[in-house]
């Protein structure tokens, strides 16, 4: 038990300031709203530094535990508790939520305080999904994300955002409402607990584990292209539960992955937008980390959790130098650009850097994690890290023909001879942004010893077989 309620303070610290940036209204308070909202998103991640500066790298098990009864009939607990996994996502979090408040500083400029409070309450709760230890307060933070997600695509959205978000609703609560029977199955399977730490010792037979697990998988997939930096933490929980089940499965998984990693490249390929390119390679560098996982060795689990990281840094970062041309010409069409860098060279600069890590070119933060899954691949079999490498090639091929078509030649058109370079709020997120992709790059040995202790300690949970 920890001293002070460190990760209650991360995942309501950003709640609250959210609330706080609602109650401003109407938007001739928008000033406000943004200031709020910018020191909220400062002391939602100053709160977690403590966690960082405090954690102790040699201990597998969970770290500053919280924990009070909260449904008492039902055994329901407020139960918290981190590993170095979920430190590092509760961080990378945290530390964009601010980025995410500079980015949309000037560009909203209507429901200003709505937009940022979602981004707030979002954050706050996403924490709670990486710190939660019981399964139904895990749930609830899980679902309760659908909310703020939800207003920012039917509101904020593009030409079809109502039916997108409509559609995104109704996808999740499907895949969501399997987990839950899933969750309510180990909750009577285990004679009355929603601990996580009980149902890793939950003997199953197989097909319950089959079923478990898929109906995970399900609840876990369906939010992939929402939230790619988060989406497969869940399962580093979930694996354990169903041992017998993922090495069973193992096979499927892989075989998903590379077709993520191999076929979404190609698809990434023939795109015309800027931003469903990045879109798309996203999903192609995710394959990574569902790759990593089910390899079951410890470099590529690492790897898979670096990747995570990794993509939070660079996918950001491409998405916002997407939005930076866009809110200049309001458009993302790759024809409508060429010879960007005569007149944006600092931006240039900045995209540059950035394309070179998402083709993962090494010393960047993009080679870690991919790197440590192929050579977790080779391990196993020679074909599925020869498939998995592909990526890099692919990787190159699309993300650099979109840069030459942008950024290099002659001014295409008498509005990109009009466009002004970086502004200094412009300039700050990407040079933050740049320097974690190349420390990242440069040294990721801070993250490797973080992961150490409970990559270990999981890979010692999926040896042991739970059949009765």
């Amino acid at each position: 038990m920890s001293a002070m309620p460190l990760l209650t303070l991360a995942i309501w610290v950003p709640i609250l300031a959210g609330a706080l940036v609602l109650a401003t209204g109407s938007d001739r308070n928008a000033a406000l709203a943004r200031t709020i909202a910018l020191l909220g998103a400062i002391a939602g991640f100053v709160v977690t530094l403590p966690l960082a500066m405090s954690f102790d790298t040699t201990v597998a098990g969970m770290q500053f535990v919280e924990s009070t009864p909260w449904i008492t009939r039902y055994h329901v607990n407020y139960s918290l508790g981190i590993d170095g996994i979920s430190l590092l996502l509760i961080l990378l979090n945290s530390f964009t939520t601010i980025l995410v408040v500079l980015a949309g500083w000037k560009v909203i400029e209507n429901r200003v305080a709505q937009y940022l409070a979602a981004f707030l309450v979002m954050s706050g709760l996403m924490n709670g999904v990486f710190a939660a230890t019981d399964a139904l307060l895990f749930y609830v933070f899980f679902e309760a994300t659908l909310i703020p997600m939800f207003i920012v695509i039917g509101v904020w959205g593009g030409p079809n955002r109502v039916y997108a978000a409509v559609k995104f609703f109704l996808y999740t609560l499907l895949g969501s409402l399997l987990m839950l029977v899933a969750l309510l199955y180990l909750y009577r399977a285990s004679g009355g607990s929603f601990s996580l730490a009980d149902w890793r010792k939950l003997p199953l037979g197989l097909t319950p584990q089959i079923l478990v697990f898929l109906a995970f998988l399900v609840a876990f997939a369906v939010k992939v292209p929402m939230w790619p930096v988060h989406t497969w933490l869940p399962d580093a929980h979930v694996l354990p539960i169903a041992p017998d089940a993922s090495h069973a499965l193992s096979g499927f998984m892989i075989a998903l992955s590379l077709i993520a990693v191999v076929y979404i490249g190609l698809v990434a390929l023939v795109q015309t937008d800027m931003k469903k390119l990045i879109a798309y390679s996203s999903i192609s560098h995710m394959g990574f980390v569902t790759l990593g996982l089910f390899l079951f060795e410890r470099l590529g689990v690492e790897g898979a959790v670096i990747q995570m990281i990794s993509h939070g840094f660079i996918s950001g970062a491409m998405f916002l130098c997407v939005g930076v041309m866009y809110d200049r010409m309001h458009s993302r069409q790759i024809a409508d650009y060429g010879g960007v860098v005569n007149t944006m060279p600092i931006f240039a600069s900045f995209l540059m850097l950035f394309a070179m890590a998402n083709s993962g070119l090494p010393a960047t933060s993009g080679f870690v994690g991919e790197f440590m899954v192929i050579m977790a691949a080779t391990k196993v079999n020679f074909w599925i890290a020869f498939t998995a490498a592909t990526t890099l090639i692919f990787g190159a091929a699309y993300t650099l023909w979109m840069y030459k078509r942008v950024i290099f030649g002659a001014v295409a058109n008498p509005h990109v001879a009009e466009l002004k370079d970086l502004e200094p709020r412009e300039w700050i997120f990407l040079a933050v942004l740049a320097v974690a992709v190349l420390w990242m790059g440069v040294h990721p040995a801070p993250f490797n010893a973080v992961l150490e202790a409970p990559v270990a300690d999981l890979l010692q949970h999926l040896s042991k077989s739970k059949l009765p």
